[in-house]
C-alpha cells in the first residue's frame, strides 16, 4: 500500500517537474520570437562626433547627433573598470549573464518594500549584459516580460561576446546626463578631462550616475550625489581596488563640477559651411554625423582672422562714403531708467561683430550721449559721426552734418563702436567714448589659395553667416571685368606674341551679326593713347587694345583657355568676352590666378586636406603625390615627390604673364599695393555701371582674390571701381599675412631672357634710355636691333612673324639673379 503511495506521489512529482518544464520550454518559445537579433552587436559601432580641425590641429567644429567620443576597452583606464563593476555588477566577470543571487536579493527586498507599505520603484538586479541588453533592443518598462527578455539576450550575447567586448559597448552607450553619451563624453562635459586625468572621485562620481543621472544633478541634489559617490568609493576598497587610505582621501574630497571649455572657436563659418558640404557630397549626411570623421582641413588660423578683419574693414570703408540710412528703430521712454526696458527688448543679431545697441538718450550740439543696454552710458562725438551724410530722395548725400541733432534724435536705437582711448572734453569726460556705426548693405568675398597646392588658406564670403549664408566666394556667379584680361594676353603669348609687341589703342566699331547694332567699346577713361606695347595695354587695363588683341588671335582661342584654367566653361565666342562679360565665381577666378604664378600647372582648390574614420584610415587625401624615395638607403638622402600636375601652359608664358601684373602693381592700376614693398602682382577688375569691383592678385607662394559687390546688381557709385575698392582690402590682407616674411622673388623659369627696350616703342635700347625698361622674353622672340616693332590695326588679322635672331647685345640671361 505504502508502496503504491510512494509510487503515485513520483508520478505526480514527474508530471509537476514535466509540466514546469514544457510551461518553461512554452513560455520560453513565446518569448524568444520577439527577442532581437543580437548578433548586430557584432558590426555595432555607436554613433560618434565628427570633428574639424584646422590646418594647425585647432578644432574648428563638431557634427554629430548624440555628442559621443568611442573609446576601445584597450584605452580604457583600469580604474574606471573597478568603479562601475563596484556600482553596477561586482561579479560582471564570474558570472554568464544574469546574477542569480543578486536577483533573489532584489525580490525579498522589493517583497519587504511592498508589505511594508513602501512606494518605492522596485529595484532590479541588472547585470552590465543585462544593461546592454536593455540599452539596445529593449525598453527601460518595469514589466516581467521585458525582464524575461533581458535575462534571455543577456545569456546569448554572454555566449557571443567577450566580457571586455560586452563592457567597451556598455561603457560607450551609456547615457550619463549632460547630453553625455559614453564616458569619454561624460569626463568631458562634467570635469573637462580626459579618462586618465580623472581623480578616484571623479570616476566614482561618474560611475553613480548610470543608475539615474537626474537623481543625482551635481547641482540640483548634490547630496545625493556625493553620498552616491561616497558609496561607490567604499565599495572599490570593499572589493580591494583601492587601499583604505586611498578611499578617505576620495570621501573628503569635494564634488566639483567643471564643465567642458568651450573651444576657441574662430569665425570661419563661411569656410566650414563649404567643408560640411564637400564632406556630404563625398560621404554623406549619415556618415558625417554618425560615425566619427576626423577632417583636417586647409585653413590657416591666422590667414583667416586678417580675411575676415580685411574684408569687414572694406565693406565698412565703402559703406561710410555712403551715407547714413537712420536708426534700427525708435523707442519711446519717460522715466529715467524706462530706455533699459525698452532696449532690451530690441534683440542682438551676430551680424554686430563686436559692435553694440545703445539708445540715444539726448543731443548737444557737439556730442550726443546714449545708453547701453546694461545700463552704462556713454557719448558720440560730432567728429565720429561726420560721414553720417543722409541720403537724399534723389540719391544724392547731404553735407556733413554741423551738430548731432542734424543726425540723431532722442529715442534713436543705433549701433556703436566703442573707442578704446581718447581724450575727453564738454564736461562729459568721465563718459566712454563711441563712433556710429551701420551694418553695411554691400557685400562681398576674400580667398585665401597656396598657388602650388590648391588648399583653401581662408575664406569669407560675407559681412555674417548667420545673417546671410550666401557664399559670394564659391556661390556668386558675377562678370570679372578686366580681371580676365590676363587670359587673353596669356593666349597671344602662346601665339607668337611678346609683350613688347605694339597695339593700336584707337576707336573700333564692331559688327556683331545680322539684326545686332554696331558696338563701339572705349576706354576706361574714354580716351585713345594710339600705338602701345602689349605691356601697357594691360597695366593700364586699356579696352580696345584687348579687344583688337582677341580679335586678333581668335575668340575660340581665349574661349579654350577660359576653359582651361576652369573660369567659364562655356564662354561665348564673342569679342564682349574678352573685357570679362563671361560669369565666374571668385574662387575660381583666383583659382586660375594660382595657375599662373605656379608655372602654368593645374590645382584643384579644396578645403579639405584628409579625412579618416573612427579607426584613423585615410578615406580621403587631397595630395595624391607618391613618394618615390621615401625611404632613403643612405642617411641624408632627400625624399624625391613626384609632381602629377598637368601643365596648362608653357612655364615661360607663365611667368611672361606674372611679369606684366608685376607692372600693373608697379605702375597701373592697382598701384595703392605697391607700398606693400614686396614682389606683388595681379590685375583689377571692375563691370559695367560699376556693379562688381575685384581685384586678384599674388605673391610667389600665396594668391588672394577680393570680390565687392551687391547681391542684387546695384552700382556701387562712379568713383567705386576695383582699384580703389577691392585692391586696398588686398593690401589690408597681404600686408598682414607677409609681415614679418623675407621678400621672395618671383620664381624664374629656363628659357627666359631679360632685354633692355624702350617701353613707348618696344625697340632695342640702351641704359642711356630714360624710358628703358629690361621686358621679359622667351629664348629666341627677342627683338632685333633692325627689327620692326609689329603694329596691330583694326582690321588686321595676320601678324607679322617675329625675327627669331638671338639677342647678343643688352640681352641678359634668366640665369643672371642680379638683374632681378
Amino acid at each position: 500500500m505504502i508502496r503504491k503511495i510512494w509510487t503515485v506521489f513520483a508520478y505526480i512529482i514527474m508530471l509537476s517537474i514535466s509540466g514546469i518544464g514544457l510551461g518553461s520550454l512554452a513560455l520560453y518559445q513565446l518569448y524568444v520570437k520577439g527577442i532581437p537579433n543580437y548578433q548586430e552587436l557584432q558590426e555595432y559601432y555607436p554613433a560618434v562626433t565628427s570633428r574639424v580641425y584646422a590646418g594647425n590641429g585647432v578644432l574648428l567644429a563638431e557634427y554629430a547627433k548624440e555628442k559621443r567620443v568611442f573609446v576601445p576597452i584597450s584605452s580604457i583606464p583600469k580604474q574606471i573598470v573597478y568603479a562601475f563593476l563596484s556600482a553596477e555588477d561586482k561579479t560582471f566577470y564570474n558570472h554568464s549573464g544574469v546574477d542569480f543571487p543578486g536577483m533573489l536579493r532584489a525580490v525579498f527586498t522589493n517583497l519587504l518594500n511592498s508589505v511594508q507599505g513602501n512606494e518605492r520603484r522596485p529595484i532590479g538586479a541588472s547585470t552590465i549584459t543585462q544593461q546592454v541588453a536593455k540599452t539596445f533592443f529593449l525598453t527601460s518598462e518595469v514589466a516581467l516580460e521585458r525582464k524575461i527578455k533581458e535575462i534571455i539576450l543577456a545569456f546569448r550575447i554572454e555566449q557571443a561576446y567577450s566580457k571586455d567586448r560586452i563592457l567597451e559597448l556598455y561603457l560607450n552607450e551609456i547615457y550619463f546626463g549632460l547630453r553625455s553619451n559614453g564616458i569619454a563624453a561624460a569626463a568631458l562635459n562634467y570635469f573637462n578631462k580626459s579618462l586618465d586625468e580623472l581623480t578616484i572621485a571623479e570616476t566614482a562620481y561618474l560611475a553613480a550616475l548610470p543608475k539615474g543621472p537626474e537623481n543625482y544633478h551635481p547641482i540640483r541634489h548634490a547630496r545625493a550625489a556625493k553620498d552616491r559617490r561616497d558609496w561607490v568609493i567604499l565599495k572599490m576598497e570593499e572589493n580591494g581596488y583601492i587601499s583604505h587610505s586611498e578611499a578617505e582621501l576620495a570621501v573628503r574630497e569635494p564634488l566639483v563640477i567643471r564643465p567642458q571649455q568651450q573651444e576657441q572657436f574662430i569665425d570661419a563659418a563661411y569656410f566650414l559651411a563649404e567643408v560640411r558640404r564637400t564632406a556630404i557630397s563625398q560621404f554623406g549626411e549619415k556618415e558625417l554625423y554618425e560615425q566619427g570623421l576626423t577632417i583636417k582641413t586647409s585653413l590657416d588660423w591666422h590667414l583667416q582672422q586678417i580675411a575676415n578683419q580685411a574684408l569687414w574693414n572694406g565693406l565698412v570703408q565703402y559703406d561710410l562714403r555712403h551715407g547714413y540710412r537712420g536708426p534700427i528703430t525708435t523707442i519711446v521712454f519717460n522715466q529715467e531708467q524706462d530706455w533699459i526696458k525698452e532696449l532690451k527688448k530690441i534683440p542682438t543679431n551676430s551680424d554686430l561683430h563686436d559692435w553694440i545697441l545703445a539708445v540715444v538718450l539726448e543731443t548737444q550740439e557737439k556730442h550726443a550721449i546714449i545708453g547701453l543696454k546694461n545700463g552704462q552710458k556713454g557719448q558720440i562725438q560730432l567728429d565720429e559721426m561726420k560721414w553720417a551724410r543722409l541720403i537724399l530722395a534723389n540719391g544724392s548725400l547731404s553735407p556733413s552734418p554741423k551738430k548731432t541733432a542734424d543726425v540723431l534724435k532722442r529715442g534713436d536705437v543705433i549701433i556703436v563702436e566703442q573707442i578704446v582711448s581718447q581724450e575727453g572734453t564738454n564736461n562729459t569726460t568721465t563718459l566712454p567714448f563711441f563712433r556710429l556705426r551701420q551694418i553695411p548693405k554691400v557685400s562681398g568675398g576674400i580667398i585665401a589659395l597656396d598657388p602650388h597646392t590648391g588648399r583653401v588658406l581662408a575664406m569669407t564670403g560675407g559681412w555674417d553667416f548667420n545673417s546671410s549664408q550666401f557664399n559670394r566666394v564659391t556661390q556668386a556667379q558675377r562678370q570679372p571685368g578686366s580681371a580676365f584680361k590676363p587670359f587673353v594676353y596669356m593666349a597671344a603669348l602662346d601665339n607668337g606674341y611678346t609683350p613688347a609687341t605694339i597695339l593700336l589703342d584707337a576707336p573700333i566699331l564692331i559688327d556683331q551679326g545680322p539684326g545686332q547694332p554696331k558696338w563701339r567699346p572705349e576706354n576706361y577713361s574714354q580716351q585713345y593713347y594710339g600705338p602701345s606695347t602689349m605691356r601697357l595695354g594691360i597695366v593700364k587695363s586699356r579696352n580696345l587694345m584687348t579687344i583688337r588683341l582677341a580679335q586678333a588671335i581668335g575668340m575660340d582661342k581665349i574661349v579654350d583657355y577660359a576653359k582651361k584654367f576652369g573660369i567659364n566653361d562655356q564662354l561665348s565666342p564673342v569679342l564682349a568676352m574678352s573685357l570679362g562679360a563671361g560669369e565666374t565665381t571668385l574662387i575660381k577666378l583666383t583659382t586660375a590666378y594660382a595657375m599662373i604664378v605656379n608655372g602654368g600647372r593645374q590645382i584643384i582648390p579644396s578645403v579639405i586636406d584628409r579625412v579618416q574614420d573612427r579607426f584613423g584610415r585615410t578615406l580621403y587625401r587631397h595630395d595624391q603625390r607618391s613618394c618615390v624615395s621615401c625611404t632613403p638607403d643612405k642617411p641624408g638622402d632627400m625624399p624625391l615627390i613626384e609632381d602629377n600636375r598637368v601643365q596648362l601652359i608653357a612655364p615661360t608664358t607663365a611667368y611672361q604673364m606674372v611679369s606684366l601684373l608685376e607692372g600693373v602693381v608697379q605702375n597701373g592700376t592697382g598701384v595703392v599695393i605697391k607700398s606693400i614693398g614686396k614682389p606683388l602682382a595681379g590685375k583689377t577688375g571692375t563691370t559695367n555701371d560699376h556693379h562688381d569691383a575685384w581685384f586678384i592678385g599674388f605673391s610667389p607662394d600665396l594668391v588672394v582674390g577680393v570680390y565687392i559687390g551687391y547681391d542684387q546688381p546695384t552700382s556701387l557709385g562712379g568713383r567705386e571701381e576695383g582699384g580703389t575698392l577691392a585692391a586696398p582690402i588686398f593690401k589690408n590682407f597681404m600686408e598682414q599675412a607677409l609681415q614679418d616674411k623675407p621678400a621672395i622673388p618671383f620664381r624664374i623659369p629656363p628659357g627666359i631672357r631679360f632685354v633692355r627696350i624702350d617701353s613707348k616703342t618696344g625697340k632695342l635700347t640702351n641704359s642711356n634710355n630714360p624710358d628703358a625698361i629690361l621686358e621679359v622674353f622667351k629664348a629666341g622672340t627677342e627683338p632685333t636691333p633692325d627689327g620692326q616693332p609689329r603694329i596691330l590695326d583694326n582690321n588686321q588679322q595676320n601678324v607679322q612673324p617675329l625675327n627669331n635672331n638671338p639677342v647678343t647685345t643688352d640681352g641678359v640671361d634668366s640665369s643672371d639673379d642680379g638683374l632681378y
